[in-house]
């Protein structure tokens, strides 16, 4: 009989779980700008700002420097653009507090980034990286024989990429999330005591829970990622190639909504001179700090 009560208790919270969250978003897909997206009270705390790559550290070890322009590296353009973020936003929201994930210009491993973000209860994480593309391989003709042209297989840079991309995670890669989810809900948002992470693995309802949290992060990074794509066609004119799902391991493993930002192609000499001019980076700090404060305005909206 217990059994059987459990499983209706179960089977009734689930399918209300279900239905109101069918009622906040009736969009599967892409939530429109005025998709509220928080419960009532909420408010944005903290905003992560993670400048992607870095150089190697002192003590050695593994990094990933990113990707080389003809006069600039992705890594340092990042760290500037990353700075001037914090700057902006410290400003114009000071109620809000920053956090760097890396402050110099040596590399921090994504899973330590990840951390960074989930120990300091994030309630937005932004990955400011630059984009490029691999070398293509073409044919030449280096000469003839009997007649004939003579090839040979070379590479050669790839410039066509321009513009932004956003880059949300994908739902191929659900359990990094997670575990990243379980472990910052045991830290304590809100100053909630929760149970362990062992009791919770065997939990059904809990199991739930998680799913629509893991659901929830979704929807607004998706939703986020569009408001800054948004800022930058229609207010910069930036070519965009839009909001993207893709598996990258520090998206993955953050517990909150997470967006990366590929603010231009390095490898794409205009592209380069834009992410390397004062103007330029201004102006891309401007848009996502735009769609940020649209962001908290609309997340906060329930509460006020």
């Amino acid at each position: 009989m217990k059994n059987k009560a459990s499983k209706k208790l179960i089977l009734g919270l689930s399918t209300l779980i279900v239905y109101l969250t069918l009622f906040s978003f009736k969009n599967p897909g892409f939530p429109k700008t005025n998709t509220r997206l928080a419960d009532t009270g909420f408010k944005i705390r903290t905003i992560v700002v993670d400048a992607g790559h870095g150089d190697r550290p002192p003590q050695g070890g593994r990094f990933s420097p990113g990707a080389p322009g003809t006069y600039s590296f992705e890594r340092n353009v990042t760290l500037a653009i990353a700075r001037k973020l914090q700057d902006a936003l410290e400003k114009q929201l000071p109620q809000v507090k920053v956090v760097m994930t890396r402050q110099d210009h040596y590399d921090v491993l994504w899973g330590k980034r990840a951390d960074i973000a989930n120990a300091n209860h994030g309630d937005i994480f932004i990955s400011i990286h630059c984009n490029s593309l691999p070398d293509k391989t073409i044919r030449e003709v280096v000469g003839h024989k009997h007649h004939k042209p003579v090839y040979k297989t070379v590479r050669v840079p790839d410039r066509s990429g321009r513009g932004v991309l956003l880059l949300v995670y994908s739902t191929d890669r659900i359990g990094p999330q997670n575990e990243a989810i379980r472990e910052n809900e045991e830290i304590g948002d809100d100053n909630q005591v929760v149970t362990s992470s062992e009791n919770k693995a065997d939990d059904p309802m809990a199991a739930i829970m998680l799913n629509q949290m893991k659901n929830k992060y979704r929807k607004q990074s998706i939703h986020l990622a569009d408001l800054i794509n948004t800022e930058f066609t229609q207010v910069d004119g930036r070519r965009s190639e839009g909001v993207r799902e893709q598996v990258v391991l520090v998206l993955d493993h953050t517990a909150m909504p997470s967006v990366l930002v590929e603010t231009g192609y390095i490898n794409n000499h205009e592209d380069e001179d834009y992410l390397n001019s004062e103007k330029g980076q201004d102006e891309i700090v401007a848009s996502i700090v735009r769609a940020i404060q649209k962001y908290k305005d609309e997340v906060e909206e329930v509460g006020k």
